[in-house]
């Protein structure tokens, strides 16, 4: 398993990151994704340190043509994927039912039921 090439999405925080560092111990290559710079860089250099060949690229699930552009630098990169985690999820504003607006419900259904 050692010459997988993984790509995981939702890879910033809770499952994702912790299947991020996972495969990081028992795998050479890692793509991790999310929406977020920052925590990006962060978590390729956490897994490069654990000896993973990792880039991070921004993703948006929502939106298609970030998901294409995804699986596309992922093969220029590596040449293939192996595995994917479609991991990528959002629980919406917390708070109570009548709380929430239409946005940030059609944000969380398009995140969780379309997007990868």
């Amino acid at each position: 398993m050692s010459d997988q090439v993984v790509l995981i999405t939702g890879a910033l925080t809770g499952i994702g990151r912790a299947a991020a560092i996972i495969f990081a111990q028992e795998v050479a290559h890692i793509v991790v994704s999310g929406r977020r710079d920052k925590e990006g860089e962060a978590l390729v250099a956490e897994l490069q340190g654990l000896g993973a060949e990792a880039i991070f690229v921004r993703t948006d699930v929502r939106k298609d043509e970030d998901v294409r552009n995804l699986v596309d630098q992922t093969v220029k990169r590596f040449g293939r994927l192996d595995i994917a985690v479609n991991n990528a999820g959002t629980e919406g504003l917390r708070g109570l039912v009548t709380e929430q607006t239409a946005e940030s419900y059609a944000d969380t259904f398009d995140t969780n039921v379309l997007g990868v």
